[in-house]
């Protein structure tokens, strides 16, 4: 009998015993698992740190460590890849600068360990003031999208949309206008609140300084827009996820069309001026309609920003492209190290000589697909690509390009410049108008318990 007890007792120590060998085993294989990829991440980091790429630009993702429990579900629903990490068990940036702003990874995470912010501590980003209701500081005055900080067209849609039905309810009918609301814009933001308005029956008209879509009506012809599914009033849930310019024009076009809504184009906003209870806007075809209320869904680009160089008042010089199809056997200089400017050399170097040059020492703003076509076409020889360089002057036959490691300006050859460095904000614009224009410092925009 003790024989037999000793048995059991022995096989069941060797049960244990290996049972207990067999989680050890698993939970160091997942230990090792686990720090190597915190290494790979940890690599990332270090080479986004080298590159400059590690330093958020605009509106990016800040995370709580005390909240996450690492279940890798932001970095699965991040659409640009790399922007986040793991590292010893927590979620991490790692290229925060290719942050666009989706706001996926905020869904994504169970346990509301993700809040989306705008600026850093050290990098601020002027933006007007609005309320959680889009409304500025000027009251009846409503900001959507881009000029709010929300460029992503997704996110622009969702902001028209939604101011537009938060300021329904706040009209005054008694005012006596000629509108109850003025659109001004119509790209992604504008046409969103236009068919709003629409399902709301108010008396509206919507003016574009340029022709329908707003900035995306600038991007090249052959350009593909990175968006996502997203809702348009009076259509339904539209999903694309990579499309063409024309074929994104071409669905608005169609929208509005049913829907019986026109676009006021090539009429520009001079001046809105707050009067008692109504608005004032003045165009530059002469006009000066009145409105209950005003929603601005212009961009923050509507003024391309200029070097400041001689010579850039030229006929060679251009802050868009729109046909690269028609452009043959040019030498080209392009400035600029975002998606449009890299977009363009692409678009351009198959029936030209193209060369950027972009003071940044990498393209911390590009998307990483565009960023390894750029590396696919300098390998074979189609573009050449000056890091650390200022174009300094603009001549008929061609630029001066001053390098940082050199002392001396290095003339180019160049038939045509592409300048895309960015747009201004229109301050003068929306100062006259009375809205207050801030600097963010690291603010959050959007959280779960907004």
């Amino acid at each position: 009998m003790d024989l037999l007890i000793l048995t059991v007792f022995i096989e069941s120590l060797i049960i244990y015993g290996f049972v207990a060998l067999l989680l050890i085993g698993l939970i160091g294989y997942y230990v090792w698992q686990q720090n190597k990829k915190s290494k790979i991440v940890e690599a990332k980091i270090k080479i986004a740190k080298e590159s400059g790429l590690y330093e958020p630009v605009s509106l990016h993702p800040v995370i709580d460590i005390g909240s996450c429990i690492q279940t890798g579900a932001c970095i699965e629903a991040c659409p640009e890849k790399d922007i986040l990490g793991i590292v010893r068990g927590k979620a991490t940036t790692i290229n925060a600068s290719r942050c666009i702003g989706h706001g996926a990874c905020f869904h994504a995470c169970p346990t509301e360990a993700i809040s989306l912010h705008i600026g850093t501590e050290k990098r601020g980003v002027d933006l007007p003031h609005v309320n959680p209701s889009f409304e500025s500081n000027v009251s009846g005055m409503y900001i959507a999208g881009e000029l709010g900080g929300m460029g992503l067209i997704k996110n622009a849609v969702e902001q028209g949309k939604q101011a537009v039905d938060n300021l329904v309810g706040t009209i005054d009918k008694k005012a006596e206008a000629d509108y109850d609301l003025i659109i001004v814009g119509a790209g992604p933001a504008g046409i969103a609140a236009s068919l709003t308005a629409k399902k709301h029956h108010l008396k509206f008209i919507t003016l574009e300084q340029d022709s329908l879509g707003g900035t995306v009506y600038t991007f090249p012809r052959n350009k593909i827009v990175m968006t996502s599914a997203m809702e348009l009033p009076l259509h339904g849930r539209v999903k694309l996820f990579e499309t063409s310019k024309k074929e994104l024009l071409d669905l608005w076009e169609e929208v509005l069309t049913k829907n019986e809504i026109e676009i006021r184009e090539k009429t520009k906003v001079e001046h809105i001026l707050k009067q008692k209870d109504k608005f004032s806007v003045e165009t530059n075809t002469g006009d000066t309609l009145t409105s209950r209320k005003v929603l601005l869904a212009i961009g923050r680009r509507g003024t391309p920003r200029k070097l400041g160089v001689p010579g850039e008042i030229s006929e060679k010089v251009a802050y868009r492209l729109l046909e690269p199809e028609l452009i043959k056997d040019q030498q080209i200089v392009i400035v600029g190290g975002g998606d449009s400017a890299l977009e363009s050399a692409l678009l351009l170097c198959d029936q030209n000589k193209v060369q950027i040059a972009y003071r940044g020492r990498a393209f911390n703003r590009a998307k990483p697909k565009n960023e390894e076509r750029i590396k696919q076409a300098v390998g074979a020889g189609k573009i050449n690509v000056r890091f650390h360089s200022n174009l300094t002057q603009i001549t008929d036959q061609g630029v001066y390009i001053k390098e940082d490691a050199l002392e001396q300006e290095n003339f180019t050859k160049a038939d045509k410049v592409y300048i895309f460095a960015g747009g201004e904000l229109p301050t003068q614009f929306l100062n006259k108008a009375g809205i207050e224009i801030t600097r963010k410092f690291g603010e959050t925009v959007l959280t779960h318990k907004n």
